[in-house]
């Protein structure tokens, strides 16, 4: 698990566009990413997918209005209705299965299912919209399952919250990593990744020292 900085040797890609697992992979990891309403959920996992993300996003329709809270993100015109899945490979031996859960709330019932079996996950916080990264967190700490909280940068945020402020806000422990990224890029959605696989990993190892 030490080594899940290291880049990937290059694969070959198939005609259908999907990297095909190495024969030496042997860790799978079950890894969900969640957060409020238009957070970028969807566009993390399909920014880090090496093979093509399914997903269930719908158009956004009249029957939503008044029921989910668009906010910030008004010229949002799809949604998410079940999860994102995705895959990445962090080097030849571990891979992470990437399931994007839905922000609205009235699909929050599925968040229990989508974590039973993860052994991580990761917070996307918009800090347009600070308030909705409350109940990810809630049922994270509820369920006692690890995770990260990632900042997702929009070019249309001019409050520019600093770390040390947004950590204040979340009243997150000095214990979660806390980190800024661009969900469309992959080399900052991969950063995100491996930031909560060495977070695992320093929790793993201090479970095996405690007395």
């Amino acid at each position: 698990m030490g080594s899940a900085t290291s880049d990937p040797p290059s694969r070959t890609i198939t005609a259908s566009g999907r990297t095909p697992l190495t024969h030496a992979a042997e860790t799978g990891l079950k890894i969900v990413v969640v957060g409020g309403f238009g957070v970028g959920k969807t566009t993390l996992v399909r920014s880090v997918s090496e093979i093509r993300p399914l997903n269930t996003e719908e158009v956004m329709t009249q029957a939503g209005v008044g029921v989910d809270e668009t906010g910030e993100v008004t010229d949002k015109t799809t949604t998410t209705v079940a999860f994102d899945f995705g895959r990445i490979s962090l080097n030849d031996r571990m891979v992470l299965y990437l399931f994007g859960a839905p922000g609205q709330e009235r699909f929050w019932f599925l968040w229990d299912r989508l974590f039973s079996g993860t052994l991580g996950a990761v917070v996307l916080v918009d800090t347009r919209r600070m308030d909705d990264s409350w109940y990810a967190i809630d049922r994270l700490e509820h369920h006692r399952t690890p995770f990260v909280v990632a900042v997702n940068r929009f070019d249309d945020d001019r409050a520019r919250h600093s770390l040390d402020e947004i950590r204040q806000a979340l009243a997150l422990s000095g214990d979660v990593p806390l980190i800024d990224c661009d969900a469309r890029v992959r080399t900052s959605g991969k950063h995100v990744l491996v930031t909560l696989v060495d977070h695992l990993y320093r929790l793993a190892l201090a479970q095996e020292s405690a007395p």
